[in-house]
């Protein structure tokens, strides 16, 4: 990894003195769904930094946040075994060979965990001992202040810097500012960890890419991805959609209504098709899978339709994913053969039922060598480990390939401009200069 392609502001972890230090590193360990862990991949993709501290004679306390244990509507905490860390601590031990604490801290019903308790000190002095490898913080999200406001969320960041003498970022999938990314970095010694460093210039090649450069974007939603589609429209040479997104696409150029696109989206997407109509780079895939239900893949409830056939005032049910022919399409098979760099943040399909579009769609990408393939989010891996398991296990040690552990962080760079403008990053970047001023 060569760190000269990094902005000199960013301290680094490789510069830390961390000898005889307790060191705080907030990981993106997000891989626990309904208490089991599908895919190890985030976990894993941390392990260098974690083995370089402990060699150079630091002291591990790890903390990340998993899944979403606040409820919406009445913004209570759940602390619940489902988005409890025991599964990735169980998964460390047996990957390490050493044993991890895991300490528990009264629980709020209403707020969660209100703060630091100050047994902690006793996992501390065990941690200091040497009798464990290190400390394992609640789910972040469990704690009151992990994602509050004024004093509360203030103390609890104090709380958590009290606990080390520096800390590390290594959580490139967590960029939202929350206490323990942003706060924490404000009160301690902070560094990029080894896997931020590395996202960070990976994800040069996709602001900077070698062209012709390739996207594929797909999402449940289409207002969510409007601020990253525009932007990654501009940087772009060709787009290919999927998703609901590409449902609310087709709508919005030809005129027709597909089941489960609302209508404000199909007005924001006029724009792009507005953009398109002039620049021409979304490439269109013109075979998808239209289902009666939701419930499943039904015989005889769904069939092929083809996109060149839409007139405007038609009416379909849902549009659930891409049909495989589509990327023999002349246009399409061409645009991916030619790529020189692709990033792909999709799901193709409504899964688990209707995935041959995004199986096909990562067999078409593999079949271009010379390109440079980033994927990005959580769901793309998992679909791309369980349709082709085979090429997700040759993929891991092909050079060609590279595998971000956080595709909204890779959206929010790219809407940004710059991965230096994510609050995480920024947060230790100022530190830095705070620091050197002292």
């Amino acid at each position: 990894m060569n760190s000269t392609e990094l902005d000199p502001r960013l301290p680094l972890i490789q510069n830390a003195d961390l000898r005889d230090k307790i060191v705080l590193v907030r990981v993106d360990h997000n891989v626990v769904k309904n208490g089991e862990i599908h895919d190890p991949y985030r976990i894993d993709a941390t392990i260098g930094t974690l083995y370089n501290i402990v060699e150079r004679g630091g002291r591990l306390i790890l903390m990340s946040h998993v899944g979403r244990p606040r409820d919406k509507e009445t913004g209570r905490i759940k602390v619940e075994n489902n988005t409890s860390i025991q599964p990735i601590v169980d998964y460390l031990e047996r990957k390490l060979h050493t044993k991890f604490s895991a300490p528990r801290f009264p629980v709020d019903p209403d707020v969660g965990i209100r703060q630091v308790d100050t047994s902690i000190n006793w996992h501390i002095r065990d941690l200091r001992a040497h009798r464990i490898g290190g400390i394992y913080m609640p789910n972040t999200r469990w704690f009151e202040g992990e994602e509050a406001t004024g004093e509360t969320r203030e103390r609890f960041a104090l709380q958590l810097a009290g606990l080390a003498d520096v800390f590390v970022n290594d959580a490139f999938g967590s960029w939202q500012p929350n206490a323990s990314t942003y706060d924490v970095a404000r009160y301690l010694p902070s560094y990029a960890g080894f896997l931020m460093q590395k996202e960070l210039i990976f994800l040069k090649q996709v602001l900077e890419p070698e062209r012709p450069f390739v996207a594929v974007v797909a999402g449940a939603k289409y207002d969510t991805k409007i601020g990253p589609l525009n932007e990654i429209y501009k940087k772009v040479d060709h787009l290919l959609l999927g998703g609901v997104i590409y449902n609310t696409f087709l709508c919005a150029k030809y005129d027709v209504r597909v089941a489960g696109v609302g209508d404000d989206d199909i007005r924001a997407a006029k724009e792009l098709v507005r953009q398109d109509r002039q620049n021409k780079k979304i490439v269109e895939l013109p075979f998808v899978i239209e289902s009666d239900t939701l419930e499943g893949r039904v015989e005889g409830k769904f069939r092929t339709l083809d996109i060149r056939n839409f007139q405007p005032g038609e009416e379909y049910r849902y549009l659930l994913d891409v049909a495989p022919e589509s990327f023999d399409a002349p246009g399409v098979a061409n645009v991916i053969s030619s790529a020189k760099t692709i990033l792909v943040n999709a799901v193709m399909g409504f899964t688990p039922h209707f995935y041959e579009g995004s199986k096909e769609l990562d067999q078409t990408i593999d079949r271009n060598w010379q390109a440079q393939k980033l994927y990005g989010g959580g769901d793309t891996l998992q679909e791309f480990k369980n349709l082709s398991p085979g090429l997700y296990l040759a993929a891991m040690d092909d050079a060609k390939y590279y595998f971000f552990t956080g595709g909204g962080t890779v959206l929010k760079a790219i809407e940004e401009g710059s991965p230096y403008g994510l609050e995480p990053v920024k947060a230790l970047m100022e530190n830095a200069v705070n620091l050197a001023r002292a």
